[in-house]
């Protein structure tokens, strides 16, 4: 059997602790599922500007390319918020995107029946959310051009062609197709002009999804109803900076940032990582929270290697895990039993095993 080829790129602060947790739940997985997976492991971020002096270097380049699915753990440091803008972590995660293509970002937003009670939002409000932001991951504002900064005057430009909200729509009505069969379409149309384009393409695109039921959202009042009324959504649609504030938001829903993932598919390998930052406080300590980036180890399986049974396995093993108390410091409540990074994941690990 040929070996899927998995890119490692362990990123900064807490990045490579759960990047660890996630391959070892992974390897168990193999063993259970009896699949065939080669990990090879290569710097991105502040990581890699200490190495090589660049965010994004030639080595990592050629790794993610040649893999069939990439897992990221996340990049960011302090120590670079004012360096010039080719050697901010961010920039080497914005052109490993680009790189691969990665036009749209799945981040599901589901509740664990044992963490209802984590989330600031009364328990009441939460029943019934499982939802899936999809969010347009290579367009808009943090890709457009010209940008300039010269100290007095700012310029970012937001710009979106009708191809690029087309393909992303089309993967957010295929998955509704798969679900509840509602999509919800997020915009501030009634200002911008790119959101004008962005209603007016879905909506072209929705008269191919009959079955499925459009509802079109200015992203104010979306943001409104994903903590007063969550239920009610089923897929939200939006574009790159929306989505990117929606679903962190959405993340309050659940209880932590650190137990939501996320999928980024294209035409090429997928990229897959947690919704969370690098959490520099907590690097080092085995204290942040592996379940997120877990679970993108699950997404990886399902969506670049066509392994459902095993990711499967894994999400009923987190969910397991969860219902049996297992908790890390951000999920737990006074009298739990506490949980570093690597023992949740051997925890999880186990039950994966036990399949």
């Amino acid at each position: 059997m040929t070996a899927a080829r998995i890119a490692i790129l362990p990123g900064d602060g807490i990045g490579p602790e759960v990047v660890d947790a996630a391959v070892l739940v992974l390897r168990a997985a193999a063993e259970q599922f009896k699949l065939s997976l080669q990990f090879s492991t290569h710097a991105i971020g502040a990581a890699a500007v200490a190495r090589y002096g660049d965010p994004f270097p030639p080595d990592t380049r050629a790794g993610v390319q040649a893999a069939d699915a990439v897992l990221l753990g996340a990049v960011g440091d302090p120590s670079l918020d004012s360096a010039p803008r080719p050697l901010k972590p961010e920039s080497g995660l914005l052109a490993l995107r680009a790189l691969l293509g990665v036009y749209a970002n799945l981040r599901p937003v589901a509740i664990h029946p044992s963490l209802i009670t984590s989330s600031p939002i009364r328990p009441e409000r939460l029943q019934g959310t499982d939802l899936l932001i999809v969010r347009e991951l290579t367009g808009g504002l943090y890709y457009g051009e010209p940008r300039s900064n010269d100290g007095d005057t700012a310029v970012n430009t937001l710009r979106y062609t009708r191809e690029e909200i087309t393909r992303v729509a089309h993967l957010a009505f295929k998955a509704a197709r798969g679900r509840r069969r509602r999509l919800v379409s997020v915009d501030k149309a009634n200002v911008l002009e790119t959101s004008q384009l962005w209603r007016q393409v879905v909506t072209d695109v929705a008269r191919g999804y009959p079955d499925v039921e459009l509802e079109h959202l200015y992203v104010d009042y979306a943001a409104m109803r994903l903590v007063s009324d969550p239920s009610s959504i089923d897929v939200l649609l939006t574009e790159n900076m929306f989505g990117d504030i929606l679903s962190d938001e959405a993340a309050v829903l659940a209880g932590s940032l650190g137990l939501l993932p996320s999928a980024s598919l294209g035409n090429g390998p997928g990229l897959y990582e947690p919704i969370h930052g690098s959490a520099p406080p907590l690097a080092g300590k085995d204290v942040a929270n592996p379940i997120g980036t877990i679970a993108s180890g699950a997404m990886l399986l399902r969506y670049s290697l066509g392994a459902g049974k095993a990711a499967e396995a894994i999400e009923a093993a987190v969910a397991g895990a969860l219902a049996a108390g297992a908790r890390t410091r951000d999920i737990a409540r006074e009298g739990d039993v506490v949980l570093g990074t690597r023992a949740m994941a051997e925890r999880v690990a186990l039950l994966v095993g036990a399949a």
